[in-house]
C-alpha cells in the first residue's frame, strides 16, 4: 500500500484527492495539509512514499518547496496551469495532473507510482546483501545475517547472527538508503532492525535474540503495523 499525504492551499482539492485515495486498494492518504510548514514537520519526521504537491501557492510555489526539502519523497505535481509541466518533469516528479483531473487519470498516475516502487525494491534487493566498506575491506553482508544495527559516535556497529560484528563510518542515514525499505526499519535514532528477526515488542522494547532494541514513539507506528499484519 503507497503511503501518500497532499499539500494544497484548496481545501475543494485535498478531499478530491482523499476522495480518489479513499476508493483505491492501491494507495492510502495518511495525511492532508494546507500548511506548508506542517507539510514539511511531518515529512521531516514520517516515512511517505508519495507527496501530492499544489505548485501555485501563497508563500513558496510547489516547485520551490521540493526543491527545498531536505528528506525528498516521490512527488506528483497538482496545478490549474500547464506551463509548470517542464519544470516539474525536470525535478524527476513521476507525474504532473493538470487540474481538473479524472479518477481515471489519477489512478494512471498511481500505476506510475508503484512501477516506479517496484523498479527501486527490485534494485535493492538484487543481491539481497548489504555491501559496505570497513576495515580497508569490502563486506557483502546478507540481508537475513544482519540482527541489528546500532549508531556509535560517526560509526556504526552491525551485529550479525553467529559472526563478529562490524564497525563501519557510516552515518544512519546512508546505511539506511543502502537498504530495502521493504525489510529494514528505524525504531530509534540510534537502530535499525531487520523486520522479520523481531521476536516480540514490549514496553518500547524490540526484542531480537538477545538484544532488546529501543522503540521510539517516532517510529512505533511502523512496527507496530508491520507486526499486526504478520
Amino acid at each position: 500500500m503507497i503511503k501518500a499525504i497532499a499539500l494544497d492551499d484548496e481545501p475543494l482539492a485535498l478531499n478530491i484527492i482523499e476522495g480518489y485515495c479513499n476508493i483505491s486498494d492501491k494507495i492510502t492518504l495518511v495525511n492532508k495539509f494546507s500548511s506548508q510548514e506542517k507539510a514539511i514537520r511531518y515529512i521531516n519526521k514520517f516515512d511517505v512514499d508519495l507527496l501530492f504537491l499544489d505548485i501555485n501557492m501563497p508563500k513558496k510555489n510547489g516547485i520551490e518547496l521540493y526543491k527545498s526539502l531536505k528528506r525528498k519523497t516521490k512527488v506528483i505535481f497538482t496545478t490549474a496551469y500547464s506551463n509548470y509541466a517542464v519544470e516539474g518533469f525536470n525535478l524527476n516528479a513521476i507525474d504532473y495532473l493538470l487540474k481538473p483531473f479524472s479518477h481515471e487519470r489519477f489512478l494512471e498516475s498511481i500505476k506510475k507510482v508503484e512501477e516506479k516502487i517496484l523498479i527501486e525494491q527490485n534494485i535493492k534487493t538484487e543481491n539481497k546483501k548489504l555491501s559496505i566498506r570497513a576495515n580497508y575491506k569490502l563486506y557483502n553482508i546478507p540481508y537475513d545475517k544482519i540482527l541489528l544495527i546500532e549508531a556509535f559516535d560517526d560509526y556504526i556497529k552491525i551485529h550479525l547472527e553467529d559472526q563478529p560484528k562490524i564497525v563501519a563510518r557510516y552515518t544512519m542515514k546512508n546505511i539506511l538508503n543502502k537498504l530495502p525499505s521493504s525489510l529494514f526499519k528505524r525504531t530509534h535514532r540510534s537502530y535499525i532492525v531487520p523486520l522479520q528477526k523481531i521476536e516480540h515488542v514490549t514496553n518500547n522494547t524490540i526484542i531480537i535474540k538477545d538484544f532488546k532494541v529501543p522503540l521510539s514513539n517516532t517510529y512505533k507506528n511502523v512496527i507496530v503495523d508491520y507486526l499486526t499484519k504478520k
